[in-house]
């Protein structure tokens, strides 16, 4: 690592690479994330009916998703959108769950939530808004989940690390650092995709990173190119809005794929986790899972 950069993030040591730890993996049931697998967390943006859940489960499971995302509790731009169904949508994951085989990631927004939620989840998601939400981040963290932190807004790589950081501290290794994209003067994107910051990351943290396309895009139109650009800096999986009618979802349909649009995204993604697969071979290999349990 760039001795500049050891400086620029020295108040986040924990998450940085060093001699004695340079790669995280973080266990997800019976797989990794972080290894040399890349892993695809697809599903709707919002849980809203058991049907739409399951049919979206076992689509993105057929394309080799192995973990199904979807919002029980939905911190929204607007008090008047969909805000979730709560407890009712952690059993409706719970139910896809048995069916399908897939893990669930699912977003916690308070910390009186964090139980209840770690009861369901097999990964708990802290989404933008709640990055530098610190009493979150602790609770969170004591729950013994692994914890995907997606970056804010207007976060910095450095806020982002110290977030982390505190995660860590609070005696939770498994934490994946999630880049969704930032705001910046451009608007003709609902937020402006940082690949820079993936890049980056890799570099300079030993934490897994994940690429969200979904919320950098904004039109599912774009969706595809980006996680392909995501896949191209390094990231280690994404995180993708799907939904079986996109233009009739309760929360964020334009940036959501169909089913066909899914798979036509995940057989364009092969060639470029390949070349990632290829380059880290040599160098990667995943512990025995009991190991890291």
């Amino acid at each position: 690592m760039r001795e500049g950069w050891r400086n620029l993030f020295a108040e986040t040591p924990s998450v940085l690479k060093s001699p004695e730890r340079s790669k995280t993996i973080v266990p997800i049931r019976d797989f990794f994330i972080g290894g040399d697998a890349f892993v695809t967390m697809a599903g709707p943006c919002s849980v809203e009916t058991e049907t739409q859940l399951f049919a979206t489960a076992n689509a993105v499971r057929r394309k080799g998703a192995r973990i199904l995302r979807g919002g029980a509790f939905k911190p929204r731009s607007s008090p008047y959108s969909f805000q979730g169904h709560g407890h009712e949508g952690l059993k409706m994951l719970s139910r896809a769950r048995e069916e399908t085989g897939l893990a669930i990631i699912t977003e916690v927004i308070s910390e009186n939530d964090v139980e209840l939620v770690a009861r369901y989840a097999d990964i708990l998601q802290i989404g933008s808004r709640n990055m530098e939400n610190f009493t979150l981040l602790e609770k969170a963290a004591r729950s013994g989940k692994p914890i995907l932190l997606k970056r804010g807004m207007v976060a910095t790589v450095s806020d982002l690390l110290r977030s982390a950081e505190v995660v860590l501290n609070n005696g939770n290794p498994h934490v994946m650092l999630c880049e969704r994209g930032i705001r910046t003067f451009e608007t003709t994107t609902r937020n402006t995709f940082d690949v820079t910051a993936i890049a980056v990351l890799k570099q300079i943290s030993h934490l897994p990173v994940i690429a969200d396309p979904s919320h950098a895009a904004g039109y599912r139109e774009l969706v595809p190119a980006l996680a392909r650009i995501g896949v191209a800096a390094g990231a280690d999986g994404l995180i993708v809005e799907v939904h079986p009618e996109p233009d009739r979802a309760w929360s964020d349909g334009d940036q959501s794929l169909s089913f066909t649009e899914f798979d036509e995204m995940m057989d364009s993604l092969e060639p470029y986790v390949a070349l990632q697969s290829r380059k880290t071979k040599h160098t990667s290999h995943e512990p025995k899972l009991e190991a890291l349990v």
